[in-house]
Protein backbone atom coordinates (compact mmCIF):
# COMPACT_ATOMS: atom_id res chain seq x y z
CA UNK A 1 0.00 0.00 0.00
CA UNK A 2 1.34 3.18 -0.65
CA UNK A 3 1.59 6.16 1.82
CA UNK A 4 -2.05 8.09 1.04
CA UNK A 5 -4.17 4.57 1.04
CA UNK A 6 -3.22 3.74 4.45
CA UNK A 7 -5.54 6.62 6.70
CA UNK A 8 -5.30 7.73 10.65
CA UNK A 9 -8.02 5.31 10.93
CA UNK A 10 -6.34 2.06 9.43
CA UNK A 11 -3.85 2.74 11.59
CA UNK A 12 -6.43 2.85 14.79
CA UNK A 13 -8.11 -0.50 13.39
CA UNK A 14 -5.35 -2.37 13.56
CA UNK A 15 -4.26 -0.77 16.97
CA UNK A 16 -7.52 -2.05 17.92
CA UNK A 17 -7.09 -5.45 16.58
CA UNK A 18 -3.47 -5.43 18.84
CA UNK A 19 -5.42 -4.63 21.79
CA UNK A 20 -7.75 -7.39 21.48
CA UNK A 21 -5.77 -10.11 20.72
CA UNK A 22 -3.01 -8.82 23.22
CA UNK A 23 -3.57 -5.54 25.43
CA UNK A 24 -1.82 -2.80 25.24
CA UNK A 25 1.76 -4.41 24.95
CA UNK A 26 0.68 -5.56 21.61
CA UNK A 27 0.49 -2.38 20.12
CA UNK A 28 3.86 -2.57 18.60
CA UNK A 29 4.30 0.23 15.54
CA UNK A 30 6.84 -2.30 13.99
CA UNK A 31 4.27 -5.35 14.04
CA UNK A 32 1.52 -2.80 13.16
CA UNK A 33 3.34 -1.43 10.22
CA UNK A 34 3.50 -5.12 9.06
CA UNK A 35 -0.24 -5.82 9.86
CA UNK A 36 -1.71 -2.68 7.86
CA UNK A 37 1.13 -3.74 5.07
CA UNK A 38 2.98 -0.84 4.78
CA UNK A 39 6.45 0.85 6.37
CA UNK A 40 7.36 1.67 9.66
CA UNK A 41 8.06 5.48 8.45
CA UNK A 42 4.88 6.32 6.95
CA UNK A 43 3.60 5.50 10.77
CA UNK A 44 4.65 9.12 11.61
CA UNK A 45 2.75 10.65 8.94
CA UNK A 46 0.16 10.27 11.28
CA UNK A 47 0.89 9.88 14.97
CA UNK A 48 3.69 11.49 16.58
CA UNK A 49 4.29 8.00 18.60
CA UNK A 50 3.06 5.01 19.88
CA UNK A 51 0.51 6.66 22.95
CA UNK A 52 -0.57 8.80 20.11
CA UNK A 53 -1.84 5.76 18.66
CA UNK A 54 -2.96 4.34 21.62
CA UNK A 55 -5.06 7.36 22.68
CA UNK A 56 -7.02 7.48 19.20
CA UNK A 57 -7.61 3.70 19.50
CA UNK A 58 -9.39 4.34 22.98
CA UNK A 59 -11.20 7.44 21.74
CA UNK A 60 -12.69 5.19 19.14
CA UNK A 61 -13.61 2.38 21.49
CA UNK A 62 -15.42 5.36 23.46
CA UNK A 63 -17.06 6.81 21.12
CA UNK A 64 -18.06 2.95 19.43
CA UNK A 65 -18.85 0.90 23.03
CA UNK A 66 -20.11 4.22 24.93
CA UNK A 67 -21.37 7.32 23.14
CA UNK A 68 -23.29 5.94 20.23
CA UNK A 69 -24.87 2.80 22.47
CA UNK A 70 -26.02 5.29 24.75
CA UNK A 71 -26.99 7.56 22.23
CA UNK A 72 -28.88 4.18 20.46
CA UNK A 73 -30.84 3.08 22.95
CA UNK A 74 -31.65 6.74 24.77
CA UNK A 75 -34.68 6.76 21.73
CA UNK A 76 -36.36 4.01 23.80
CA UNK A 77 -39.03 5.38 25.64
CA UNK A 78 -40.17 2.83 28.06
CA UNK A 79 -37.56 2.20 30.84
CA UNK A 80 -37.48 -1.32 31.09
CA UNK A 81 -37.40 -1.67 27.56
CA UNK A 82 -34.77 0.73 27.36
CA UNK A 83 -32.58 -1.37 29.56
CA UNK A 84 -32.83 -4.71 28.22
CA UNK A 85 -32.08 -3.13 25.19
CA UNK A 86 -28.93 -1.91 26.30
CA UNK A 87 -28.43 -5.29 28.29
CA UNK A 88 -28.76 -6.97 25.06
CA UNK A 89 -26.19 -4.62 23.40
CA UNK A 90 -23.64 -4.70 26.13
CA UNK A 91 -23.48 -8.95 26.36
CA UNK A 92 -24.20 -9.39 22.88
CA UNK A 93 -21.06 -11.22 20.84
CA UNK A 94 -19.72 -8.06 18.96
CA UNK A 95 -16.06 -8.36 18.43
CA UNK A 96 -14.84 -5.00 20.03
CA UNK A 97 -16.50 -6.67 23.53
CA UNK A 98 -13.69 -8.41 23.82
CA UNK A 99 -11.62 -5.01 24.01
CA UNK A 100 -13.15 -4.72 27.74
CA UNK A 101 -11.23 -6.92 29.24
CA UNK A 102 -8.21 -6.11 27.48
CA UNK A 103 -8.27 -2.53 28.83
CA UNK A 104 -9.02 -3.99 32.67
CA UNK A 105 -5.66 -5.58 32.26
CA UNK A 106 -4.04 -2.59 31.89
CA UNK A 107 -6.23 -0.15 33.82
CA UNK A 108 -2.79 1.26 35.68
CA UNK A 109 -1.67 2.26 32.42
CA UNK A 110 -1.42 6.05 32.09
CA UNK A 111 -3.00 6.37 28.82
CA UNK A 112 -5.35 3.62 29.34
CA UNK A 113 -6.19 4.64 33.12
CA UNK A 114 -7.85 8.07 32.38
CA UNK A 115 -9.90 6.73 29.60
CA UNK A 116 -11.39 3.74 31.04
CA UNK A 117 -11.78 6.05 34.46
CA UNK A 118 -14.53 8.05 32.22
CA UNK A 119 -15.76 5.36 30.14
CA UNK A 120 -16.72 4.09 33.40
CA UNK A 121 -18.14 6.93 35.39
CA UNK A 122 -20.36 7.39 32.20
CA UNK A 123 -21.61 3.90 32.35
CA UNK A 124 -22.28 4.01 35.64
CA UNK A 125 -23.82 7.02 35.12
CA UNK A 126 -25.92 6.37 32.44
CA UNK A 127 -27.36 2.59 34.05
CA UNK A 128 -28.16 4.79 37.33
CA UNK A 129 -30.29 6.99 35.22
CA UNK A 130 -32.16 3.73 33.78
CA UNK A 131 -32.88 2.42 37.10
CA UNK A 132 -33.95 5.63 38.48
CA UNK A 133 -36.12 5.67 35.29
CA UNK A 134 -37.43 2.37 36.60
CA UNK A 135 -38.64 3.81 40.00
CA UNK A 136 -35.74 3.41 42.17
CA UNK A 137 -34.32 6.12 44.32
CA UNK A 138 -30.94 7.44 44.31
CA UNK A 139 -29.10 4.79 46.24
CA UNK A 140 -30.65 1.73 45.36
CA UNK A 141 -30.53 2.71 41.45
CA UNK A 142 -26.73 3.26 42.14
CA UNK A 143 -26.58 -0.25 44.05
CA UNK A 144 -28.48 -2.03 41.31
CA UNK A 145 -25.84 -0.41 38.85
CA UNK A 146 -22.72 -1.49 40.49
CA UNK A 147 -24.40 -4.92 40.18
CA UNK A 148 -25.26 -4.45 36.53
CA UNK A 149 -21.90 -2.84 35.71
CA UNK A 150 -19.79 -5.71 37.30
CA UNK A 151 -22.00 -8.48 36.07
CA UNK A 152 -21.27 -6.98 32.29
CA UNK A 153 -17.27 -6.84 32.98
CA UNK A 154 -17.23 -10.48 34.50
CA UNK A 155 -19.43 -11.61 31.39
CA UNK A 156 -16.78 -10.30 29.66
CA UNK A 157 -14.09 -11.74 31.13
CA UNK A 158 -15.48 -15.43 31.67
CA UNK A 159 -16.44 -14.99 28.20
CA UNK A 160 -13.02 -14.36 27.09
CA UNK A 161 -11.06 -16.70 29.76
CA UNK A 162 -12.97 -19.85 29.89
CA UNK A 163 -15.44 -19.95 26.50
CA UNK A 164 -15.47 -23.92 26.60
CA UNK A 165 -16.66 -23.71 30.32
CA UNK A 166 -19.42 -21.29 29.50
CA UNK A 167 -20.36 -21.68 26.56
CA UNK A 168 -24.06 -20.48 27.57
CA UNK A 169 -21.76 -16.94 27.34
CA UNK A 170 -20.91 -17.45 23.56
CA UNK A 171 -23.22 -19.10 21.90
CA UNK A 172 -26.70 -18.65 20.02
CA UNK A 173 -28.44 -22.08 20.78
CA UNK A 174 -31.51 -22.05 22.94
CA UNK A 175 -29.51 -22.79 26.41
CA UNK A 176 -27.64 -19.17 25.75
CA UNK A 177 -30.44 -17.38 24.83
CA UNK A 178 -32.00 -18.68 28.15
CA UNK A 179 -29.39 -17.88 30.33
CA UNK A 180 -29.47 -14.31 28.67
CA UNK A 181 -32.74 -13.94 29.22
CA UNK A 182 -32.61 -14.78 32.31
CA UNK A 183 -29.95 -12.24 33.14
CA UNK A 184 -32.26 -9.76 32.03
CA UNK A 185 -35.25 -10.84 34.02
CA UNK A 186 -32.57 -10.44 37.09
CA UNK A 187 -30.72 -6.94 36.07
CA UNK A 188 -34.11 -4.99 34.60
CA UNK A 189 -37.12 -6.42 37.59
CA UNK A 190 -37.21 -3.99 39.97
CA UNK A 191 -39.83 -5.42 42.08
CA UNK A 192 -38.21 -6.63 44.52
CA UNK A 193 -35.68 -3.77 45.34
CA UNK A 194 -36.29 -1.33 48.03
CA UNK A 195 -36.48 2.36 46.15
CA UNK A 196 -34.28 4.33 48.68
Amino acid sequence: MAKAQVSREDWVRAAIDALIEGGVAAVRVDTLARRVGITRGSFYWHFADRDELLAAALADWERLCTTEVIDSVQPVADPEQRLGTLLAHALGSDARSRLEPALMAHAGHPVVAPVLRRVTERRMEYLTRCYRDLGLGKAAARRRAVVAYATYVGWLELRRAVPDVLPELTGDDRSAKAVLAHLNDVLVSVTHERPV
